[in-house]
């Protein structure tokens, strides 16, 4: 089973990559980064530049017919970049499109925001995207790990880095559900 890692080429938090991609190793499935372009992609620890990642498809490429689920690592930058390319978003919304698990963390959701699928789910996020996620018709809460069917797909989203055990966690258990 292969699952998609969307980021940006820069702007990702690495542990908000890195974490769930070895969950999904951990289970046996295989972790594809996708990204804006081709090449490597820049992570950074907050505010500083970390390491690099080579990018396994442009999206351009990619389609959602090829994954089992997405995975939407944050970082304040890489979400906001993503939700600038169409084909990213366009991307994202697919798999919501073809009824297939989402999982997103920190400023993660901000890319579904755009791609228009929030309206009616309950999420969770960095509580900046509250405001955005209220007006885009989701309901926002403030929990640990927040999974979601109230809708075409399992829609799997986190606040922050401490909650990444338990969103690896319900990963590997929401996708291997659908998978």
């Amino acid at each position: 089973m292969k699952v998609a890692f969307l980021v940006a080429t820069e702007g990702v938090e690495q542990i908000e990559l890195t974490e769930p991609w070895q969950a999904v190793k951990d289970a046996g499935w295989t972790p594809e980064l996708v990204s804006t372009s081709s090449g490597e992609i820049q992570a950074f620890n907050h505010l500083d530049k970390a390491d690099t990642f080579p990018v396994d498809q442009a999206v351009s490429d990619a389609s959602a017919d090829d994954y089992a689920g997405l995975v939407l690592p944050g970082g304040v930058a890489n979400p906001d970049f993503l939700r600038l390319d169409r084909k990213a978003v366009a991307f994202a919304k697919s798999f919501f499109d073809a009824g297939k698990p989402v999982a997103a963390i920190c400023h993660g959701p901000w890319t579904l925001i755009e791609a228009g699928v929030v309206r009616g789910r309950t999420l969770t996020s960095w509580p900046s995207l509250r405001t955005d996620i209220e007006n885009a018709g989701g309901t926002w809460v403030d929990e640990q790990l927040k999974v979601c069917s109230a809708g075409p797909n399992k829609l799997i989203t986190s606040r922050k880095p401490d909650d990444l055990k338990a969103f690896g966690e319900a990963i590997t258990d929401e996708f291997g559900k659908a998978g």
